[in-house]
């Protein structure tokens, strides 16, 4: 099969490169998934640097989410899937043509999602929703301040929070953004750019204030300046690449709460809340209540890899970035 396959650290995306390699072999109670597409994450980047958290012994394969067709089981496998179904999921080495999966990382793809919308689900929409549904117990009604709402993450906040009836307020650093954010449920758009954005907010909702705070960027210190009373501060990422100080004083003085949210640390604490997170997303998505929004440029093929990669880390993208692994688009692709 054929794979971007990393022997040592590299400088920049531009070296990756696409090999031959043998085919994976499947260990007891495994799956074999034919691979159709795949989401591009940042945090790819940095793990080729090796400057991520995770750093898989060389020689590997990176990429971490992924959407295909089951094509073997093996024999010990317990498992309620079968040869032929689609299914997407995460695991290390999404940017090869075939992946051995453990069946516990899979789940099905909804019949009205293609599977370039499924291959962007696994990390963002889960993440956005045990942040809103679960950390902050966002209600119908409740004012949401959602930050860089074109990404990855703010565009299922965006959606995920006008499923549960709150009115919208999106940010993003551009008019164009915000007209995709505005086109995706949010009620209002602000230009965080703006030196005047929190006040902004402020008239937006009549003095009242965001009731909850979305925010993967870090913008928490100029968020509380327009958080409303016991708002709830969600702390989901650090994009803007500096980590806040927060002033105590107006958490005290607007008895607000800060929430971190690690989704992924769910799978070690606390399983029943994974399953609870799963099943009323997959519920929403093959409803059509969430749609999943792919950036308009479909990457095709691994070679374009390091491209798609690039156009993310310049901030070129919206919605969810992803390549088709394989010579020509998949079926139903067109969104």
């Amino acid at each position: 099969m054929r794979a971007i396959l990393i022997e040592k650290a590299l400088t920049s995306v531009d070296q990756m490169t696409v090999q031959t390699v043998p085919d994976p072999v499947l260990k007891k109670g495994e799956i074999l998934v034919d691979v159709k597409a795949a989401g591009l994450n940042f945090f790819d980047i940095l793990q080729v640097q090796e400057k991520y958290q995770i750093k898989p012994p060389y020689p590997y394969i990176p990429g971490a989410e992924f959407a295909g067709v089951i094509s073997q089981i093996h024999p010990e496998a317990k498992t309620p899937y079968k040869v032929g179904d689609r299914v997407f999921g995460s695991t290390q080495g999404c940017y090869a043509e075939k992946l051995a999966c453990n069946p516990k990382t899979l789940l099905p793809i909804p019949a009205n999602l293609s599977f370039e919308q499924a291959a962007g689900l696994f990390i963002t929409y889960p993440t956005s929703y045990v942040a809103l549904a679960v950390r902050a117990q966002l209600k119908a009604g409740e004012w949401c301040l959602v930050h860089a709402a074109a990404g990855g993450v703010g565009l299922s906040a965006v959606q995920i929070a006008k499923a549960m009836g709150a009115k919208v307020i999106a940010t993003a650093g551009s008019q164009d953004k915000l007209d995709i954010a505005l086109r995706n449920g949010a009620d209002h758009g602000v230009n965080y750019r703006d030196k005047d954005w929190a006040a902004q907010v402020l008239k937006i909702t009549s003095g009242h204030g965001a009731d909850v705070v979305y925010d993967p960027v870090g913008l928490i210190n100029e968020s509380l300046r327009c958080s409303a009373w016991c708002a709830r501060v969600l702390v989901v990422g650090f994009a803007a690449g500096t980590i806040e100080k927060i002033p105590a004083n107006r958490v005290l003085l607007k008895n607000v709460s800060i929430v971190g949210v690690h989704w992924g640390a769910y799978t070690k604490y606390d399983l029943a809340t994974v399953d609870r997170v799963w099943r009323e997303l997959l519920d929403l998505l093959g409803k059509g209540k969430l749609v999943p929004v792919v950036y308009e440029k479909i990457y095709q093929g691994l070679d374009s890899v390091k491209t798609g990669l690039n156009d993310l880390a310049a901030r070129k993208t919206f919605g969810k970035a992803v390549v088709h692994v394989g010579a020509a688009p998949t079926p139903n692709s067109k969104l």
